[in-house]
């Protein structure tokens, strides 16, 4: 199997995660503050991490240790911007806008890196953000402050995914992981303490979702986005993330009865179009 085949599968398997795990979050926040709940996460994968990374950890290098920083501060921003335009924009637009890293994305890297998508990923770029459109129900053309916060939070988001392409291949993914998580923890317990009114859940089912998204959907899935990432594209690995409103979907009629609408059903058949389109080998240029 392919380094790339295999990056796919793990990088799927990580967006059905966070798919599945929407639900859950969503039934979690109700009961506690946002920050207050993301803390308490990303706490939980960093220390589990570094309890599986120690040796790793006390040997960390500078180098590694800012461009982690950075990277966590990117994924941290991305949710900071997103739970703020949630206040003034509908739930629909958000996650429109949010989907819209995924154009960012193959600009971001064709900017930052030099890495041109090929004409295959772009295809699939248009094809994926098409089934957004059509996943996401109830669009108006008006802007809001709303809306201008969630396009910081795509942006946040494709800057995330550039990033640890231009680092993966170079450091310690698992360091990556384990510090950028450590690094949303942090700022999650900033903002928490400022704006909200931090308390430990006493409820076992906000610590259920809790342990499931702490392990699962933060600590194996950012080091395995991290690991994999290092054999794959930046326009590839969001193509893969666009996915994700799917997979919420899908989770969303198994567990709570949500029904999928038939356009909501065609835009993700468009979105796995534009991903296996993108799979294509480039065409090499005849010789004359």
């Amino acid at each position: 199997m392919s380094k790339q085949l295999q990056s796919d599968i793990v990088l799927t398997l990580v967006t059905m995660i966070w798919g599945s795990t929407f639900i859950i979050v969503k039934n979690a926040i109700q009961s506690l503050p946002v920050y207050n709940f993301l803390f308490i996460r990303f706490l939980l994968a960093f220390l589990l991490l570094a309890a599986i990374f120690y040796k790793k950890l006390k040997k960390i290098d500078k180098s590694t240790l800012m461009a982690a920083s950075l990277i966590g501060t990117m994924l941290f921003l991305g949710y900071a911007f997103q739970t703020m335009g949630l206040l003034y924009t509908t739930a629909s637009k958000s996650g429109f806008i949010t989907g819209f890293s995924v154009v960012l994305v193959p600009i971001l890297e064709a900017i930052l890196l030099k890495r041109k998508p090929t004409k295959a990923a772009t295809v699939g770029v248009v094809l994926a953000f098409i089934g957004l459109i059509l996943l996401t129900t109830n669009i108006d053309l008006s802007i809001n402050i709303g809306d201008f916060l969630t396009l910081l939070c795509a942006f946040a988001f494709a800057m995330h995914i550039v990033l640890i392409s231009k680092y993966a291949s170079k450091m310690d993914t698992y360091l990556l992981a384990t510090v950028q998580i450590g690094m949303v923890a942090l700022l999650s317990g900033i903002v928490s303490l400022i704006f909200e009114k931090p308390f430990i859940p006493t409820s076992l089912d906000v610590w259920g979702a809790i342990i499931i998204t702490g392990v699962f959907a933060t600590a194996f899935a950012f080091v395995a986005q991290n690991t994999m990432q290092a054999y794959t594209t930046a326009t590839h690995t969001a193509l893969i993330f666009s996915l994700e409103p799917v997979f919420a979907a899908l989770a969303a009629y198994l567990i709570a009865g949500e029904t999928m609408s038939i356009r909501a059903i065609i835009g993700g058949a468009f979105m796995l179009a534009g991903i296996i389109l993108s799979e294509l080998p480039e065409k090499e240029p005849e010789k004359r």
